[in-house]
């Protein structure tokens, strides 16, 4: 077995880092300086679009895209060491181009996409022009179950009228977002996954309202934001639908399996930083007369926490490579077996490294707290751990003794 890089990997990745240690980590304290600053929280710091520009200058842009006519062409695995860099960060991601739910949108619309949806939304998300966000989570149903949405997509004539009620649709507040893909149901009486479809929706359509802005364990995530939006009767074009009509979950399906192994590939990155943060503390703080390092319990949170990181890492390249091999139908095992490890493995080494801080970790001088709200909301934005554990438990249960 072996766990050493390609060389093509090993290129992209040196440049990744490198930019990184001299653009970008540098630059994080500038962002969030002119994002306070702002008449508006929801404005968009001018050091981002600047840091974008040098990113996509360098080529290091749409990275996550393994189709070469829109993106870089790399694997799931190859990919995967990247997404971690970029995981070190908040605002990384988003200066190449490799933010959610842009990259799961932009995936939808290259497998999915006709031509004309393509050139019109397509194009402007691959240059980083404008943003979208993705509406499929409802509050008065429980969305870890897709089947229950209620939103309604009617045909009438030439268009679709829908009418919905949704939130957390991440980005939606974001002033460069403009537009949705939206999840609703085309005919409640088909069989239970066909169902759903999923269309295209403008933001500044006449009837859609962002009602307000949601905040996570009190952080607005400003200037991307999570919105409560409702959809009244609101019209788009039959050219707006996705695929076909009925495609909405096995649209989904697809989405939910690149997509959202960036996220456990982005919380590896995270952790990382957040144990070169407990290291570093624990050197430099004093406590009864010696370093915190010194000190046998926090030894232990270190040791755990790298152990604990390693064995998640090998995870995600696992789930990578049998996405690779087999498809996402293949690696559902390995996804779903990730997309419970990678989350809490960070809130673990997060939360070790805030107790070594004491209270300057639950501060904004540091970014974990930020970090392990982050690695929180994923526990729910990813799918409830339960649904991933019963898809596990099935699995397995299926096995011939």
């Amino acid at each position: 077995m072996d766990f050493s890089y390609s060389e093509k990997t090993s290129m992209w990745l040196d440049k990744l880092k490198a930019f990184m240690a001299e653009v970008v980590l540098p630059n994080e304290s500038t962002y969030y300086q002119q994002l306070k600053s702002a008449d508006s929280r929801f404005t968009i710091p001018p050091i981002m679009e600047e840091m974008k520009a040098l990113a996509r200058a360098e080529g290091l842009w749409n990275l996550f895209l393994p189709d070469e006519r829109f993106g870089a062409g790399l694997t799931n695995v190859e990919y995967a060491p990247l997404c971690e860099e970029m995981g070190r960060s908040e605002i990384a991601p988003e200066v190449f181009n490799c933010s959610a739910p842009d990259t799961g949108n932009m995936e939808v619309l290259a497998l999915y996409g006709t031509r004309e949806q393509q050139e019109q939304w397509l194009r402007p998300l691959l240059a980083g022009e404008i943003r979208s966000c993705f509406a499929m989570t409802e509050p008065g149903v429980a969305s870890s179950d897709a089947t229950n949405i209620e939103a309604s997509i009617v045909r009438d004539g030439d268009e679709y009228v829908i009418n919905a009620h949704k939130w957390w649709s991440s980005g939606a507040l974001d002033p460069r977002c403009k537009v949705a893909i939206l999840m609703g149901k085309t005919n409640p009486e088909a069989p239970r996954y066909e169902q759903q479809s999923m269309v295209l929706v403008p933001l500044d359509a006449p009837g859609v309202h962002v009602k307000r802005m949601l905040s996570v364990f009190g952080y607005d995530d400003a200037p991307h934001g999570h919105g409560e939006v409702t959809f009244n009767h609101v019209r788009v074009p039959l050219n707006s639908m996705i695929w076909a009509e009925g495609k909405g979950f096995a649209i989904a399906q697809g989405r939910l399996g690149p997509g959202r192994i960036h996220h456990c590939m982005r919380l590896v990155g995270a952790a990382e930083r957040a144990l070169d943060y407990m290291c570093e503390r624990a050197k430099a703080r004093v406590a009864f007369g010696h370093p915190l390092a010194h000190q046998g319990v926090i030894q232990s949170y270190i040791a755990d926490s790298r152990m604990d990181i390693e064995q998640a890492r090998l995870l995600v390249q696992k789930a990578a490579y049998r996405m690779d091999t087999v498809g996402n139908k293949g690696a559902q095992l390995e996804i779903a077996m990730i997309k419970v490890v990678a989350p809490n493995m960070a809130l673990r080494v997060i939360d070790r490294a805030i107790q070594v801080h004491g209270g300057a970790g639950v501060s904004e001088d540091f970014p974990l707290a930020k970090m392990w709200a982050n690695a929180r909301t994923l526990r729910l934005a990813d799918g409830p751990d339960e649904v991933h554990r019963r898809a596990v438990a099935r699995i397995e249960l299926q096995r011939e003794v």
